[in-house]
C-alpha cells in the first residue's frame, strides 16, 4: 500500500489497493462491530430508547492548512459534527466519514489525520461506523477534504433551538473567542508572534451534558463556528425575534487574538471558534449552569456576556468599553476563508 509513500488514483478505484487502504488504514483505527462488517451501509441497533428522538447532521471540512496548533482537519471533522449534535442536546453516537484525497497525498499525513480522528472519536464516545474514500486527480482537492455525518439521541424533555430565546434570558459563552480562526491564520500565513496560541478545537458533548444536568432551563445552545460569536448572536436574535444586548467588556478574548486581529484589520467577534459554545438560559439557571461549565475542562473560562431583551427585535447591540452602543451586524462574508 505504501510502496510510493503517496496515495495513488488506484487507491480510489475499488480494487485491491482500495481494499488494502480500508483494512490497513481505516479499520485499524476506526474498527468496531458495526464498521467491521464492511457492507454497503451501517446497520444500527433496531430500536430507540423510549421517549428519545433522533438527531442527524452532516458537514464538510476543507481547512487550510490541514495541520495547525491545537488540531488538524481530522480532529476538526469529528469535533464539528459531534458539536452540531450536542448543540441540540443530543448524545452523539455514530459518525460516518468520507475522504476526498488528492492523488499524491502523503500516506504519513493521511495516517496522522486518521489517528487524530480516532483519538477525538474516543474522547467524544462515538463510533465511526461507515465511510467512503475517493481519490481525485492531482490539483483537484487541495490535499484532503473530509465529509462527516452524525447521529445522536435527544433525551426526553430536552428541547433546544435558536427560536427559543426569551426576554430576560442570560447569554453565556464557554471561553475566549477567536482562538481557532487566528491560530489557523497565523499558521497559514507564517505569522510569527511571541505567542503559543492554539485552536480551541474540541468535542463539546461532555460540556453540554454537564450544562443540561445542572439545569433544565436551558433554551438554546450554539457553537460559534463560521461568522464567530457575532453571527451566532444574530441568528438567535432573528430566529427568536428578540433583541440581544452584549457587554464588550465581558466578552473573553485573549490578548494574542486581539493583537493579531488589530494587525490584520479583523474583528475577533467575527472569527470562528471550534471548541466554544453559547448558552442562552433563564436567569434562575445562569449561576448553576455557569458553575457547571467552569468545573468542566472545556468551560473553565465561561462567563456571562449579555442578556436577551424585548427591544430592537432581531438585532444585537453591544455596549462598548467607552459606554457607547453599536450594532453587531450579521457578517456579510467570511473574514478568514477555509478555516473549518
Amino acid at each position: 500500500m505504501k510502496a510510493s509513500g503517496k496515495v495513488l488514483l488506484a487507491h480510489g478505484g475499488g480494487g485491491r489497493l482500495s481494499r488494502e487502504l480500508i483494512r490497513e488504514l481505516f479499520l485499524k483505527r476506526f474498527g468496531n462491530p458495526i464498521l467491521d462488517v464492511l457492507d454497503d451501509a451501517a446497520v444500527l441497533p433496531d430500536s430507540l430508547p423510549k421517549g428519545y428522538r433522533l438527531a442527524f447532521t452532516t458537514d464538510s471540512y476543507v481547512v487550510q492548512p490541514l495541520f495547525f496548533p491545537g488540531g488538524d482537519i481530522g480532529k476538526l471533522a469529528v469535533s464539528g459534527t459531534v458539536n452540531d449534535l450536542a448543540m441540540m442536546g443530543a448524545r452523539p453516537l455514530y459518525l460516518s466519514a468520507g475522504f476526498i484525497i488528492e492523488e499524491g497525498f502523503p500516506f504519513k499525513k493521511l495516517e496522522q489525520v486518521v489517528d487524530s480522528m480516532a483519538r477525538t472519536a474516543q474522547e467524544a464516545g462515538v463510533q465511526i461506523v461507515a465511510g467512503d474514500t475517493k481519490v481525485v486527480n492531482k490539483g483537484s482537492a487541495d490535499g484532503l477534504f473530509i465529509n462527516t455525518a452524525g447521529v445522536g439521541l435527544i433525551p426526553t424533555g430536552v428541547k433546544l433551538g435558536g427560536a427559543l430565546a426569551r426576554p430576560g434570558d442570560v447569554v453565556i459563552v464557554s471561553g475566549p473567542v477567536g482562538d481557532h480562526g487566528i491560530a489557523v491564520m497565523m499558521q497559514r500565513e507564517g505569522l510569527q508572534f511571541s505567542s503559543e496560541l492554539r485552536s480551541d478545537c474540541a468535542p463539546l458533548n461532555g460540556l453540554v451534558e454537564a450544562i443540561l444536568k445542572a439545569s433544565k432551563e436551558v433554551h438554546c445552545l450554539r457553537d460559534p463556528t463560521r461568522g464567530g460569536l457575532a453571527a451566532v448572536l444574530n441568528e438567535i436574535a432573528s430566529q427568536s425575534n428578540v433583541g440581544i444586548e452584549a457587554e464588550e467588556e465581558a466578552i473573553p478574548i485573549r490578548e494574542e487574538v486581539k493583537a493579531v486581529c488589530e494587525f490584520l484589520g479583523l474583528d475577533p467577534l467575527y472569527v470562528a471558534c471550534e471548541g466554544r459554545l453559547v448558552a442562552v438560559v433563564t436567569p434562575q439557571a445562569a449561576e448553576p449552569v455557569l458553575e457547571a461549565m467552569r468545573r468542566h475542562p472545556y468551560g473553565r473560562e465561561a462567563c456571562i456576556i449579555g442578556r436577551v431583551v424585548d427591544e430592537h427585535l432581531g438585532k444585537v447591540v453591544m455596549r462598548t468599553l467607552i459606554g457607547s452602543r453599536r450594532i453587531l451586524d450579521m457578517p456579510a462574508g467570511e473574514q478568514l476563508p477555509r478555516i473549518c
